[in-house]
């Protein structure tokens, strides 16, 4: 692999990016050019700053894959998510759903259909690729990864009943939920609050309430502190392709209380590492906070189960191993 070059055109501000800045820092001539989102309105531009002259290989994803492909090389496109189905419809904007509806699913489809391999990020989102796009060639699953190390949990456990710390961890949109956190904050105990990020990509806050604390945007490297201050996450979220936040929480030891849908039955086992909860059931969702929070030594046992669970399916290292071996498997063959 040293001998060769890994481009990755990527736009900034989402989780996908996260996970290729990962592949950049461990794999020999892996290079992530990285660009403003704004640049993807204008997607003819996309090769002027993302372009794939000088590489072995292109990796990226597919919805503006198309504009870095060149004949000549092979391409491995990855679904870090999927949001082009009609079930998606009414937690996008109007102009979402145009563009989800014409422009960006002729690119991906039409970069699906050009990739060398087709990667997804869990089994949920590969078949709903297949189905939704009639993709008939495999798929191959690799699993999002964790650095273990970075994201550790909290040297002691907190058994005290002082304030119970629920987590949100994401751009503040309908997608992640973020429309239903002040109607489960008002369901909650007096000692319970919900902090929550703006996102990589949101700049808002929610309107002003006890219960809910905003936090502003958290910069990666203080992530791992953030985690360790808190007792639970939340992700009342609609989609999923395989969530960093879940797995960051799980690797530093938080139980989670998540949507019971997309990926997330994947990654948390309801009722050892969290509860699962039906999509916007905002009864049900104060309820297992509410109950979480009244027991400190279910939270550390959830807390430790994930972690287990990071430690033996969702690993940094194993995600990196499986990338670079599929690499050498399409660059031997190309």
């Amino acid at each position: 692999m040293k001998n060769h070059s890994i481009l990755s055109p990527m736009a900034r501000g989402n989780g996908a990016y996260i996970v290729h800045r990962h592949l950049e820092t461990h794999i020999a001539g892996y290079r992530v050019v990285g660009y403003h989102p704004n640049w993807t309105l204008i997607p003819c531009t996309l090769p002027l700053v993302a372009h794939s002259r000088t590489a072995d290989l292109v990796h990226t994803t597919p919805d503006h894959a198309l504009f870095s492909h060149r004949g000549s090389v092979p391409m491995v496109v990855s679904f870090h998510n999927y949001v082009l189905d009609k079930w998606m419809l009414p937690y996008s904007s109007f102009l979402q759903r145009l563009h989800y509806r014409t422009d960006l699913r002729l690119f991906t489809e039409s970069a699906s259909k050009k990739a060398h391999t087709v990667t997804a990020v869990s089994k949920f989102t590969g078949e709903l690729v297949k189905k939704d796009l009639v993709f008939t060639r495999p798929i191959e699953i690799i699993y999002n990864g964790v650095d273990k190390e970075f994201f550790r949990p909290k040297p002691f456990y907190r058994l005290d009943q002082g304030e119970i710390r629920v987590f949100f961890s994401g751009n503040l949109i309908r997608r992640k939920g973020a429309h239903w956190l002040a109607h489960i904050a008002k369901r909650l105990g007096k000692n319970i609050c919900i902090y929550y990020t703006q996102g990589l990509r949101t700049r808002n806050n929610l309107k002003p309430d006890p219960h809910l604390k905003p936090i502003g945007p958290v910069p990666f490297k203080e992530m791992p502190g953030r985690y360790r201050d808190m007792d639970i996450l939340l992700l009342p979220t609609v989609r999923e392709g395989l969530s960093l936040a879940v797995l960051e929480a799980m690797s530093s030891g938080l139980p989670v209380v998540a949507s019971d849908c997309s990926s997330l039955p994947e990654q948390i086992d309801d009722g050892r590492g969290g509860f699962l909860c039906p999509i916007g059931d905002i009864d049900a969702f104060a309820d297992k906070i509410n109950f979480l929070a009244e027991s400190p030594k279910l939270r550390q046992e959830m807390g430790e189960h994930n972690r287990a669970r990071v430690e033996k399916h969702f690993t940094l290292e194993r995600m990196i191993k499986e990338y670079k071996n599929l690499f050498e498997e399409v660059l031997s063959a190309s």
